[in-house]
């Protein structure tokens, strides 16, 4: 078996760790069980390219439960967990290319590796097997029964994809599925952005002026989780619906411009390009920290960055480094390379939360299977009834029960005869 990871030997701890994770994820534990029982990727290839954590690697032992052939690389740099993908090779027998640390260079150089796997389907998160299969390795466009991402960028890029008519097979937008964004980009991405930020640089949240860019349901998260800490919450925006809303949850919104000398704190997921940009980086206070939870690494202009900053950056922390600026000597952090700050100082997003993610993504993957004769080659959003199968399960596991309606009151809400 092929593979490369950093050190084989870490396996037994990342087995442990695996273990621990699965307890909090129920319902993709009913979903592998049942998985097991249909076996319904029994003769097919899966290729995934996702940050390699212990949630990550429960999704991916369901897969082979039910029956698929899996590999697996890293869908960003710095989220490797090296104990998690040794222990995937060395007990699951489920080939991984993923280095935590690993330069550009060997990340693509992963990514054609699971593409090699000549896959039925794919699994996604920001669309880079998508977009390289399409660009350079489009043989195996013929074989492809279609693929899942995960991601609001990925999406982004594939309904884009799709309008210019250059999909070549059916995606499954498992982000748009309300168990995924309503939690995992909400709390998920929220605990696990603070928690990035704390664990990088020790600071006391409290008191902190922490400006959030964007207010969409990640961003919604961090602004919560911050406020939670005691911080002073700034959010900007583009979309005044969004702005209006983050006004009536009770933040300051201002544009990026003002929110620039006063920021302690700076996170942006927008999923844009250069949010924190030169002009911003002028005017920003000594000591400000500057972090991303966007899937790309382009949110905060690092160019830009080293170009105003006097000579290279000092190592202040393992994932700090500070930029001295040089028209006044203020001193900027950069966190995590502005690469996610959740998966590269940090763990990610707890199981309990990527527990509803994970098996709408395993869902969605059997959809397509189930329905290959009947699929275009478009974007799909996961089946509603999939999504309330989930919450239901998740429920279950918690202990927590729900009213159902009467005969009575589901007649009237089925009736446009009855009113006042």
């Amino acid at each position: 078996m092929d593979f490369d990871v950093k050190n084989i030997d870490l396996a037994p701890g990342g087995r442990h760790r695996i273990d621990w994770a699965e307890q909090e994820m129920p319902v993709l534990r009913g979903v592998q069980q049942q998985f097991k029982d249909e076996r319904p990727f029994a003769g097919l290839r899966i290729s995934a390219c996702m940050h390699v954590t212990t949630e990550t690697a429960n999704l991916m032992v369901s897969l082979q439960a039910g029956g698929a052939d899996v590999v697996l690389s890293a869908s960003n740099p710095l989220s490797t967990q090296d104990d998690v993908a040794a222990a995937l090779v060395s007990h699951y027998e489920i080939p991984v290319y993923a280095i935590k640390g690993e330069d550009n260079e060997t990340y693509f150089k992963h990514l054609n590796a699971v593409l090699d796997h000549n896959p039925h389907i794919v699994m996604d998160d920001g669309a880079d097997l998508v977009s390289t299969i399409h660009k350079s390795r489009r043989n195996l466009i013929d074989n492809m029964l279609g693929g899942t991402e995960e991601t609001t960028t990925g999406i982004i890029r594939l309904r884009a994809m799709a309008r210019d008519g250059a999909l070549q097979f059916p995606m499954m937008a498992v982000n748009d599925a309300l168990t995924k964004h309503m939690f995992d980009n909400r709390y998920g991405t929220g605990q696990s952005t603070m928690d990035g930020i704390i664990r990088a640089t020790n600071v006391l949240i409290a008191g902190k002026n922490v400006v959030v860019a964007g207010y969409g349901w990640c961003s919604r998260g961090i602004a919560m989780r911050a406020r939670g800490l005691g911080a002073n919450v700034i959010v900007t925006e583009i979309d005044p619906l969004k702005a209006l809303e983050a006004v009536m949850d009770g933040y300051r919104v201002m544009p990026m411009n003002d929110a620039a000398p006063i920021g302690d704190i700076f996170v942006s997921a927008t999923g844009d390009i250069h949010v924190f940009d030169e002009h911003h980086f002028m005017v920003m206070k000594d000591g400000a920290l500057l972090s991303n939870s966007g899937h790309f690494d382009v949110e905060i202009n690092k160019p830009a960055l080293r170009e105003l900053a006097v000579g290279d950056p000092k190592r202040a922390r393992p994932f700090v480094e500070q930029f001295v600026m040089k028209h006044n000597g203020h001193r900027l952090n950069l966190l995590g390379e502005g690469r996610l700050i959740n998966l590269a100082a940090a763990e990610g997003h707890p199981s309990a939360v990527m527990d509803m993610s994970f098996a709408g993504q395993a869902m969605a993957a059997k959809y397509l299977v189930d329905h290959k004769d009947e699929l275009e080659n478009r974007v799909y959003t996961v089946p509603q009834e999939v999504d309330q199968e989930i919450a239901r399960i998740k429920l279950d596991a918690m202990g927590i029960k729900i009213d159902t309606l009467t005969e009575h009151q589901a007649a009237y809400l089925d009736s446009w005869e009855e009113g006042t």
